[in-house]
């Protein structure tokens, strides 16, 4: 592929993401929930034959995915790279030229899904733990210390079985709300997860927000020594 072929396929994907209905779609499926058309035409607010066009765009460009149960057919992002762009259009889409305040509902603003990792807040300062504890070394692309390694293994990360994915380990993502990094990658989608079954959030069935139980305040504290009354 040359440059020539480069700037068109850049400028086919940038079209499918800058209609505004299809951007509402893509923003509905960064919680990594797979939904139906109907359900997409309503977050997109538009009539069911015009979200099957925009859906079929999406998909034909790479941007979504189709799923099908029998005679139900759900829709999903393509992938963990397709919700990073998204995170980082997201930031993008921001006057970086003004001082930045942060207008994202508190909820979200707090903890939310970034398709499967946790964002916000409380991953960003999960972020900032890892590294400061020397669990995390590296720049933008992380490798776990021994040290580290036998933190995540305490948490019921299955490190082993996260190292043979085909996919990045661990990375970090410029976080949308806070304009610093979380964790992405294997690695971060684990730890959601390990927070998910250790009950100290839960997730909302219809939007990316995440709730921190009182038994997630108290561990947050005790094991990453992070305050949350004032979060």
């Amino acid at each position: 592929m040359d440059a020539h072929d480069d700037d068109a396929a850049l400028s086919q994907i940038a079209g499918a993401i800058a209609e505004p209905a299809r951007t509402k779609m893509l923003c509905s499926l960064m919680d990594g929930h797979a939904r139906t058309s109907t359900e997409m035409a309503v977050i997109a607010q538009v009539s069911a034959s015009t979200a099957s066009a925009h859906l079929a765009r999406l998909k034909d460009d790479g941007l979504i995915k189709l799923h099908t149960q029998g005679r139900h057919r759900y829709y999903s992002l393509a992938g963990p790279h397709v919700a990073k762009a998204i995170e980082g259009l997201m930031v993008i889409s921001r006057n970086s030229a003004k001082a930045f305040v942060p207008n994202t509902p508190n909820r979200l603003q707090f903890a939310r899904t970034c398709y499967d990792h946790m964002a916000g807040t409380l991953a960003v300062q999960l972020h900032d733990h890892f590294i400061a504890s020397s669990w995390l070394i590296g720049d933008g692309t992380y490798e776990l210390t021994a040290h580290g390694e036998e933190a995540m293994v305490e948490l019921g990360v299955d490190v082993a079985a996260l190292r043979s994915q085909r996919r990045r380990f661990a990375c970090s993502c410029l976080d949308w709300s806070m304009r610093r990094p979380h964790l992405a990658g294997a690695l971060g989608a684990a730890v959601l997860q390990s927070s998910i079954r250790h009950e100290w959030v839960t997730q909302d069935l219809d939007s990316r927000a995440l709730g921190l139980t009182i038994k997630g305040r108290k561990a947050l504290l005790s094991r990453f020594g992070i305050h949350t009354d004032h979060l």
